[in-house]
């Protein structure tokens, strides 16, 4: 697709720190996007890799490629380079993308298109892992036999339990959705968690697709492999995530007893007695209930196989009616 005078232009924000090895690929997956008006906004959080010099041929041949420093007016981090971008955008559109990953060559010109179609506020879309090749991709392999559907505050119990994948790099949106609402810079993973409930419980309204859009590097260094090496900073990211979740589900009367039950699970899984204090807290739970909870804690290295399995059921269960 030709980028023409009155089509939007989009906005990608790529964070980077000491990716000079892995960020090539993902630019090169960007500038091979069949859709042309797009500006790429590289916001480096103080890397000390020489990123800018192996960005330099790029930079100097195609100027819609731009590099930052992160300012001090933003926190180090993830969530602080995003809100520098979203300062500095120009687009219509906004989508994120990571420095280590593959963008489908048609991933700008699908989201776009569907967008000026459904007028809604944001699109999802699918995504893919991979391991140490990158992917190889065909650009004719997106074909128009993938389904369309709405999403808005009712499924907000479905997003916050990943039963609708609401990634941070697997959204576009509508730039609209930020004049209000930012990362929070305290929060260093499971930030997009947090904003993307917010913005969805404010009442904007968007679809997903089923379509597989985004190709994701799985390795050990990645702020989700930290995550699941028990990172600290990471683990007291999510309970600090789930802390602002609850509070903003709780002040807009969205707090379902579905979500007390999932976020109850969730500290089970961290291993945080804290957070389920603070759930069921929140939740105003009766003493019986309470006690319930409470015991289930003391033994729930004995339940979690059962839990694992019940949730891998549902998860599957979930998966093939999205699918469907």
């Amino acid at each position: 697709m030709e980028s023409k005078g009155l089509e939007p232009k989009v906005s990608i924000i790529m964070a980077t720190f000491n990716r000079a090895h892995l960020i090539m690929d993902a630019l090169s997956s960007i500038r091979e996007q069949t859709y042309s008006n797009w500006e790429c906004l590289v916001i480096d959080d103080g890397g000390t890799d020489g990123t800018l010099q192996v960005l330099k041929p790029i930079l100097e041949t195609d100027n819609r490629f731009k590099y930052f420093k992160r300012n001090g007016g933003h926190a180090k981090g993830l969530p602080g380079c995003r809100n520098y971008g979203l300062d500095i955008a120009s687009g219509c559109y906004i989508v994120f993308f990571d420095d280590d990953d593959i963008v489908h060559p048609r991933n700008l010109e699908v989201n776009v298109e569907i967008l000026n179609s459904e007028n809604k506020a944001f699109c999802r879309y699918d995504k893919r892992p991979f391991f140490n090749e990158n992917p190889v991709i065909s650009i004719n392999d997106i074909q128009k036999d993938y389904t369309v559907k709405g999403i808005c505050k009712n499924e907000l119990e479905e997003i916050i339990t990943g039963e609708i994948p609401f990634a941070s790099c697997t959204v576009m949106w509508d730039k609209k959705c930020f004049e209000f609402e930012r990362f929070n810079e305290q929060l260093q993973y499971a930030e997009e968690w947090e904003l993307y409930s917010r913005i969805v419980s404010a009442g904007y309204e968007g679809v997903s697709i089923n379509k597989i859009l985004y190709y994701n590097r799985k390795h050990p260094e990645s702020n989700t492999g930290e995550f699941y090496n028990n990172d600290k900073l990471r683990l007291d990211s999510k309970v600090n995530a789930s802390r602002l979740i609850i509070k903003n589900l709780k002040l807009k009367g969205l707090l379902t007893e579905n979500l007390n039950k999932y976020f109850i699970r969730l500290s089970f899984f961290l291993k945080e007695y804290e957070l389920l204090n603070f759930v069921l807290n929140q939740s105003n739970s009766g003493f019986l209930i309470r006690a319930k909870y409470i015991l289930g804690y003391k033994f729930y290295p004995i339940l979690r196989p059962v839990f694992i399995f019940k949730d891998k059921l549902l998860k599957l269960k979930n998966k093939l009616i999205h699918n469907l």
